[in-house]
This record gives structure tokens, C-alpha cells and sequence, in this order.
């Protein structure tokens, strides 16, 4: 177990109207400079997508979600940006957009294990609340 380093997350959230501010949590991403990591995690809740927005096409959005997985692995398939070193590609994923997919803040924290905080921020930000049987 490595020693407790400073690492950075975003939530990626799918935005379908910007104007009606509503949005649904859809990926995380985590870097960590000094440990040299750089991950992130999506998923769609293609129920909830259609409960919210029907119109949406859950399909054309997941291409989208795709891309920002590949380009936070550094996948060639993702194009130029993917070549990037860590730190460009991290800014990239995080800068403000007005697309439907944006990034929230940035958050920090200290960690010993960015893949183990990535599952961790994915599961409780991203999935669908578990709920407590009695």
C-alpha cells in the first residue's frame, strides 16, 4: 500500500436542457499526478434517462460517454487529445462545456489508491442509490 498522495475528481453529469438545470450523474473521472494515474468510469441508467427525458436517444449518448473512458486510458482510438500526457488529458475531460456530458468542479482529496477511489467515487456518486432492506 503506497503512502497517501493528493489526487482530483470530477462527476460527469448528462445534461439533455441546460435551461431546466436538470441533470443525472453519468461518470467519474480521477487523476493523480504524483502516482501517474489517470481513470475514469461511466455508466448510463438508461431507466432513469427515459423516466426524465424520453426524447433523449440513450444511444447516441453512449459513444460520448465512451470517448471519455478512452481518452482518460490514453486509447489511440480516441484521437489526438488521447495523446496527451495525464495532465492535459485530465484538464481536457474537466474543461467547461455546454455539451450535454459536462464536468462538475474539481474535487481533491488524498488517497494511497486512485483505481480503488475511482470505484469508490463511482459507486457512490454515479450508481443508483442501494436501498436498505429492514
Amino acid at each position: 500500500m503506497s503512502a497517501d498522495s493528493t489526487f482530483s475528481y470530477a462527476i460527469y453529469r448528462l445534461v439533455p436542457r441546460v435551461e431546466r438545470g436538470e441533470r443525472i450523474n453519468v461518470g467519474v473521472v480521477v487523476f493523480a499526478r504524483t502516482l501517474d494515474y489517470l481513470g475514469a468510469r461511466t455508466a448510463l441508467d438508461e431507466q432513469r434517462l427515459a423516466a426524465l427525458w424520453p426524447d433523449v436517444d440513450a444511444q447516441a449518448v453512449r459513444p460520448h460517454l465512451e470517448a471519455i473512458e478512452k481518452i482518460a486510458a490514453g486509447d489511440a482510438e480516441a484521437g489526438p487529445i488521447a495523446a496527451l500526457d495525464t495532465t492535459a488529458r485530465f484538464h481536457w475531460l474537466v474543461a467547461p462545456s455546454s455539451t450535454i456530458i459536462q464536468p462538475s468542479t474539481v474535487h481533491t482529496g488524498m488517497c494511497g489508491d486512485p483505481a480503488a477511489e475511482l470505484d469508490k467515487l463511482f459507486d457512490a456518486l454515479v450508481l443508483p442509490p442501494r436501498t436498505h432492506r429492514v
